[in-house]
C-alpha cells in the first residue's frame, strides 16, 4: 500500500510503501521532482526522470521517501540536477559516507522516518539560504514552474524572470534536470493523469491539459510513461 501526507516541508510530499515481495517491478513516472528514499535499507536519491523509471524490489522493506518541489532538490543534494537525470544514486555518493552512514541509522531508528528525512531535507535548505548568493533564485525557479504548470510558452516565461532563453534553459538544467520544454511536458502529462484518473474523459482531459488533441495526449504519454494513458490510469 501507497500512503502520502504533506510535508511540513513548503511544495514537499512525504510517502511511504508498504513492503512488497522481492522481485515485484514498477514503473515510476516523470514528475519534475526529485526524492530522498530510504529504500532497500539505504539512503538514496531519485533524480529527475525524463522517462519511466523501472524499478525491482529486492529486499521487500517498507520504502520511505520524501518528494521535493521541483527546483529544490539541487537545494538539498548539493549537485546540479542533471547530474542525476534519470538516475538512483546513493547519497554516499554525495555527501561524505561517515555522515550518510550516521544519518541512515537515524532516520532507520526513528520513531517516524519521514519526520527524520524531513529533519534532514529541512536544516539543508535552511542552510542553502543563510549561503545564498541571491535570495531571488528560489523564488524565479517557483515562478518558472507555475508558469509552465499555467502552459505559459518558454519564450514569455524566459521574459517573466528577467532571463534570456539561452539563461533560461542552463538554469533549468540545474534546477530540474532539463530544459523548460521538456519540465513544461512532465508537469502536462501530470495533470493530464490527475484529470483522467478522476474520471475525466480522455478527449477532455486532453482539452483541459493542453494538448491539441487526443491523439497528442496519447503520443506524449507513451513517450514519457511508455504505456497509454488509459493503463496509467487503471494502475
Amino acid at each position: 500500500m501507497y500512503e502520502e501526507r504533506a510535508s511540513r516541508l513548503r511544495g514537499a510530499v512525504a510517502w511511504t510503501r508498504a513492503p512488497v515481495p522481492p522481485g515485484t517491478t514498477g514503473r515510476v513516472l516523470p514528475d519534475g521532482c526529485m526524492d530522498l528514499l530510504l529504500w532497500n535499507g539505504e539512503l538514496v536519491v531519485a533524480g529527475p526522470d525524463t522517462r519511466a523509471y523501472p524499478t525491482t524490489e529486492r529486499r521487500g522493506l517498507t520504502v520511505f521517501g520524501l518528494r521535493l518541489p521541483p527546483g529544490a532538490g539541487p537545494r538539498v543534494f548539493g549537485v546540479p540536477a542533471w547530474e542525476l537525470r534519470d538516475q538512483r544514486a546513493p547519497l554516499a555518493d554525495l555527501w561524505p559516507g561517515r555522515q550518510v552512514r550516521e544519518l541512515r541509522e537515524r532516520i532507520a531508528q526513528a520513531r517516524d522516518p519521514l519526520a527524520a528525512l524531513e529533519d534532514v531535507a529541512g536544516r539543508r535548505l535552511a542552510a542553502e539560504r543563510r549561503a545564498a548568493t541571491d535570495p531571488r533564485d528560489a523564488d524565479r525557479v517557483d515562478a518558472v514552474v507555475a508558469a509552465l504548470r499555467d502552459g505559459t510558452g518558454v519564450a514569455e516565461v524566459a521574459r517573466r524572470v528577467g532571463l534570456s532563453e539561452r539563461q533560461l534553459h542552463r538554469r533549468c538544467r540545474d534546477a530540474f534536470g532539463y530544459g523548460a520544454k521538456t519540465l513544461a511536458r512532465v508537469l502536462r502529462m501530470q495533470r493530464a493523469l490527475e484529470l483522467a484518473a478522476s474520471g475525466t474523459p480522455l478527449a477532455e482531459t486532453a482539452l483541459r491539459a493542453g494538448y491539441a488533441d487526443q491523439a497528442h495526449l496519447a503520443r506524449e504519454t507513451r513517450a514519457l510513461a511508455g504505456v497509454p494513458m488509459s493503463e496509467l490510469v487503471r494502475r
